[in-house]
C-alpha cells in the first residue's frame, strides 16, 4: 500500500521529533558523531530564520524528514545586496534515505519559497546530493566566497532562470550557521547515546571541504 505522505510546516510540538531525526541522519556522517542537531535547534530563534520555510515530511502520520531555511546575501561588483536564501540540514531518517523523500521536500520548499518572492538559493553540500535539484557549481553563476574564492562545495539554484546574470557575486553567509562546537557537543551529551565512530563519508566530506574551483584569471 502506497504510504500517504504529507508536507507542512514544523510545529512547536516537532521540536524534539526533528532533532532527534536529524541527529539520527547525520551521526558520523561528515564528523565522528554531529552537529547538526544543535543548529536546527538554535537556527529557530535567529534573526534570519524563516519559519515559513522550515517544513516537516511526514509518512503516515510519522515525521521522517525536516528542512529549514535562513536569509543569506549576495553582493555584485557595484556594492548592490541582494536577499537569498539557504538552508541548514536536509534531514531524513536513514530507514527512509534513497527512496525520493528529501527530493520531494526540497521541491515542495523550491516552490514555496519562489511564492515568497525568493530567486536563489546557495548552499554548502556534497554536490552529488545536490546536482539532481538543479544546483550547480557556484563559479558556473560567478558567486565566490567572501574571501573571492569558489569552493568546491559551494552550489547554487536559480530559482528564476537566469536572475543572476551579467554580474560577479560575493556570498554571505548568515552567522546562523556559525554555532560552537563545545556548546554542540554539551547539547549531544545530554541525549541519548550513540556511538561514535569513523566511517568514509567523513573522508569525502573533509575533501570537498576543503577544495576550491581555480579562478579563470589564474589559469
Amino acid at each position: 500500500m502506497e504510504q500517504r505522505i504529507t508536507i507542512r510546516n514544523e510545529k512547536t510540538e516537532d521540536y524534539e521529533i526533528v532533532e532527534k531525526l536529524t541527529r539520527e541522519a547525520f551521526y558520523n556522517e561528515y564528523i565522528p558523531g554531529c552537529v547538526e542537531h544543535y543548529l536546527v535547534h538554535t537556527m529557530r530563534t535567529h534573526r534570519d530564520f524563516i519559519p515559513e520555510l522550515d517544513f516537516v515530511l511526514e509518512a503516515d502520520g510519522k515525521i521522517i524528514g525536516n528542512v529549514m531555511y535562513t536569509k543569506a546575501g549576495l553582493t555584485d561588483e557595484n556594492g548592490r545586496r541582494k536577499e537569498i536564501l539557504t538552508f541548514g540540514p536536509v534531514s531524513i531518517l536513514p530507514a527512509y534515505q534513497r527512496m525520493g523523500y528529501g527530493k520531494r521536500l526540497l521541491e515542495h520548499s523550491f516552490q514555496e519559497a519562489v511564492k515568497l518572492g525568493y530567486d536563489t538559493i546557495v548552499i554548502f553540500g556534497i554536490p552529488a546530493n545536490y546536482v539532481g535539484r538543479g544546483f550547480k557549481s557556484c563559479k558556473k553563476y560567478r558567486v565566490s566566497a567572501e574571501n573571492g574564492k569558489y569552493p568546491a562545495a559551494m552550489m547554487v539554484k536559480e530559482l528564476i532562470p537566469h536572475v543572476l546574470d551579467g554580474h560577479c557575486w560575493r556570498y554571505q553567509e548568515s552567522d546562523s550557521m556559525a554555532i560552537s562546537e563545545e556548546e554542540a557537543q554539551r547539547y549531544d551529551n545530554a541525549m541519548e547515546e550513540m556511538e561514535k565512530k569513523y566511517q568514509p563519508s567523513q573522508e569525502e566530506f573533509y575533501i570537498m571541504s576543503h577544495s576550491f574551483l581555480e579562478d579563470d584569471e589564474e589559469e
